[in-house]
């Protein structure tokens, strides 16, 4: 597509964003909604919408060539990615599950399943700094190195006496020679027979040309049914046409302008960012003394105003409100007098108070939080605050103002405009500029005040003294840093050395398959709660895990998430996932199980280090992703005899404590996965994980697209003689590790190559099937029921059985009465 093309795609998706900040952003606040399922149906239509932005700002994004336009774009794609997550909190909080149904906002909207799957942005991959590609540079580096330490042993061959040799050249000899033979023979057989034919009838040649003749016909008659039939259903619909399912010319075309349009986009800001130098240096040369000129001349005719209005020469503004930024607001020198009095006296007063009036403190303020709660409660449910709304304002104001009603006629190859680079730098000087200014100009009133003011020097300087003195309040405790004295290069290869640094499977989120569950919402309505479908396990994570982690802004201002427990049974795809939120985000996979921590690092020292040097280097090479493989392990009830020697509750106090320090800023996410949740101790496991996702089993359709999906995958062609449909009916209760185990044991290299004379069939697939043992049903209720114990679960319980709860009081009361 062209770039009017996707500039026209851009002022569709602003003229939405700006009917939706109007609906979020009215002029009279809106009254609170008492109705929860009211309140819940229009976050989800929010949502639905906020996400239709999402996936057309991240397509304009890709693909728009203007690098002014990608700055704009990408600043309104953040605050869209930042209020999607906070409208997803805000359903969590609300419904008290992690998985939602919208089939009847999707419904009402005409869109369909995948219109709400969250889209992965292609920048997260493609706009990678500098500095992050040397990192990822000496991190493979490291990783080739020490991988030939490790794959030594099983390279080295045993060496061979030549007698042994010899015995295995006879072997193969004697075997060639043997096939040799058995042909010959075959060979001569064949020959006997035609010699031994005798001459046949006419009535033995009749029958044999009829028998042939019938075989034929009826060979023929079945292929033009069989291609009739395929035609009958491509007409209806029902069959897919097979040249539409090699990718047609005008796709390659398109995939090849898209390559193209990339390249170009790496040209253009190449060129924006060396234009953005020249013409700074430009500014600074050309506009930088007469910006400082009339900046001293405007400080001084303020000195002069105060003088006059006051009777003093004022004090000049600190660096940190502003400097003399302050002065060039719009006010009186009167008012800024009294504002930089008042700030003074403000210092002064914020001193450390006593414990008493802090006990008060604390009282008041619960008693208040409790009176608000009540309100709340009165009034109904309100939205939260955004920390995006503001950015999203300021993005769609920007584009208003400026690039709706640009002609850019003119710029057909949509390269940058120096105009706005000079806008937009002008401000930067100017800060530059005025840093240097106030110190020159605060010499210069130290000057006129010693001239004038002599008698009130003595008071500048206790004044500034004081100043001084507030300043140095009270520090913050630093951590230690252990390492100090070592470099990242020899942290990180310690760290691949002992095993707690590994790559990354090349593993894709998409290549986690599964159907959309369908029967979510008539199952709410019916008060039952519908197990997740592998579709909406994948949605989920994009929005907890690969969002935040793959953009800095969004990690910071969205609810942060610093620890995620995948629960499932074995071989539902937890490693899977933890592998592919490190290949969407680019991030670093340090690996924290128990298994693979015993015996490294010993003692409290050593354990101390290891936690150290893990975050620090998680902290430096972000994003970061630090798995916990068998997480349960470290928050055992009672630790089992075979693993006593293990220590595997080694991290428990230890690793909370550092998961404390994590900050908005550092983009490290902890990840735990456990099939066998029940063996640990609740309350310890929820502390250390904010959010839990349990994984099921796969349901029908989620098993008819993997089988589907992993035969094909596998080399295995899905022919009609293949019923998947029965497959994927008596595979329930397996996982989709199981599946995978099942086409690999029978889709092998001889199978493949036999297809053309003998289809694969369902009945294959039976046998290996039967040998593996599924997961049951009450190993399913058994997680259910200990999902139903995490905060999450029980405030479901608490919301699904309120109603019954306000019935139960009426009727105890009416009891009383007639008691009484």
């Amino acid at each position: 597509m062209s770039q009017r093309t996707y500039n026209q795609l851009w002022t569709d998706a602003q003229l939405e964003l700006g009917r939706l900040l109007k609906e979020e952003l009215p002029t009279e606040p809106p009254r609170p909604e008492k109705d929860r399922v009211v309140f819940f149906q229009r976050l989800a239509m929010l949502y639905v919408r906020y996400i239709q932005i999402f996936r057309q700002l991240e397509k304009v994004y890709d693909q728009v060539v203007h690098p002014q336009k990608r700055r704009v774009i990408r600043a309104i794609l953040d605050g869209v990615m930042g209020r999607v997550l906070e409208l997803k909190n805000e359903m969590v909080e609300k419904e008290f599950s992690e998985y939602h149904y919208m089939d009847d906002v999707l419904h009402d909207m005409k869109l369909t399943p995948v219109d709400l799957e969250i889209p992965i942005p292609r920048f997260f991959s493609s706009d990678r700094s500098k500095e992050f590609q040397e990192r990822k540079t000496m991190l493979t580096d490291i990783f080739k190195l020490v991988e030939p330490t490790e794959s030594r042993e099983p390279l080295m061959t045993k060496g061979m006496s030549q007698e042994e040799a010899i015995k295995i050249l006879q072997v193969v000899e004697r075997a060639r020679q043997g096939r040799l033979r058995a042909k010959l023979n075959e060979e001569s057989r064949n020959m006997n027979r035609m010699y031994k034919t005798k001459d046949p009838g006419t009535a033995a040649i009749e029958l044999a040309t009829v028998c042939i003749q019938k075989v034929w016909r009826g060979y023929i008659q079945r292929k033009r049914a069989k291609i009739a039939r395929e035609e009958e259903m491509i007409f209806l619909g029902m069959a897919m046409d097979p040249k539409y399912q090699l990718p047609c010319p005008a796709e390659i075309t398109a995939q090849t302008s898209e390559a193209c349009t990339r390249i170009k986009q790496e040209e253009h800001n190449d060129d924006y960012q060396k234009s953005v130098v020249a013409v700074t240096n430009q500014l600074r040369d050309v506009e930088g003394h007469d910006m400082s000129k009339t900046m001293k001349d405007q400080i001084r005719q303020w000195f002069i105003e105060c003088r006059d209005a006051t009777g003093l020469f004022p004090d000049y503004p600190d660096e940190e409100d502003g400097g003399s930024a302050l002065i060039f607001a719009e006010k009186n020198p009167q008012q800024l007098m009294e504002e930089i009095a008042a700030k003074e006296e403000e210092d002064s007063t914020n001193k450390p108070k006593g414990k008493e009036e802090k006990e008060e403190k604390k009282e008041k303020g619960k008693k208040d939080k409790g009176k608000d709660d009540e309100e709340e409660e009165e009034a109904g449910l309100k939205m939260l605050p955004s920390a995006f709304l503001s950015d999203l304002e300021v993005g769609n104001k920007t584009f208003l103002d400026f690039w709706q009603t640009r002609n850019e006629s003119r710029n057909f190859n949509q390269r940058h405009e120096v105009e706005l680079i000079k806008e937009e730098n002008r401000k930067v000087i100017e800060a530059e500029i005025r840093v240097q200014v106030d110190e020159q100009m605060r010499q210069e009133l130290a000057e006129w005040k010693l001239a004038v003011d002599k008698d009130k020097g003595g008071k500048t300087k206790g004044n500034a003294k004081k100043k001084k003195g507030s300043k140095s309040g009270k520090k913050k405790k630093k951590e230690k840093d252990l390492t100090a004295d070592r470099t990242l290069e020899s942290l990180c290869q310690e760290l691949v050395e002992q095993g707690l640094l590994k790559q990354a499977n090349n593993v894709r989120l998409q290549d986690y398959m599964g159907d959309y569950s369908y029967l979510g919402t008539t199952l709410r309505q019916n008060d039952i709660e519908p197990m997740p479908s592998l579709s909406d396990v994948r949605q989920v994570l994009s929005l907890y895990a690969v969002l935040p982690l793959g953009s800095q802004v969004v990690h910071e201002k969205a609810p942060l998430i610093k620890a995620i427990l995948l629960a499932g049974p074995a071989g539902v795809g937890k490693k899977m996932l933890v592998h592919a939120i490190c290949q969407e985000t680019g991030a670093n996979l340090f690996d924290l199980s128990p298994l693979n921590t015993a015996g490294k690092y010993p003692g409290k020292s050593g354990l101390a280090m290891m936690l150290h040097m893990v975050f620090k280097v998680a902290r430096l090479l972000h994003p970061s992703v630090i798995w916990i493989e068998d997480a349960e392990k470290m928050f055992y009830k009672k630790v089992p005899k075979e693993e006593k020697e293990l220590d595997p509750k080694r991290l428990k106090k230890d690793l909370p404590k550092s998961l404390k320090l994590i900050k908005g800023e550092d983009r490290v996410l902890i990840v735990g996965t456990t099939k066998d949740p029940l063996s640990a101790d609740i309350k310890s496991l929820c502390k250390m994980y904010s959010k839990i996702i349990l994984i099921p089993r796969p349901d029908y359709g989620s098993r008819y697209i993997l089988w589907k999906q992993l035969i094909r995958k596998h080399g295995g062609d899905v022919t009609r003689a293949l019923d998947i449909s029965s497959l994927a009916k008596i595979s329930d209760g397996y996982t989709p590790g199981h599946i995978v185990r099942v086409i690999q044991s029978v889709v092998t290299k001889r199978r493949i190559l036999q297809q053309a004379n003998r289809p694969l069939t369902a009945a294959e697939f039976v046998a290996p099937l039967a040998k593996i043992d599924p997961v049951f049903q009450e190993e399913e209720e058994a997680l259910k029921n200990w999902y139903a114990k995490t905060p999450l679960g029980k405030k479901r319980i608490k919301a699904a059985t309120g109603k019954e709860e306000e019935e139960a009081p009426v009727k105890g009361k009416d009891a009383k009465k007639g008691k009484k």
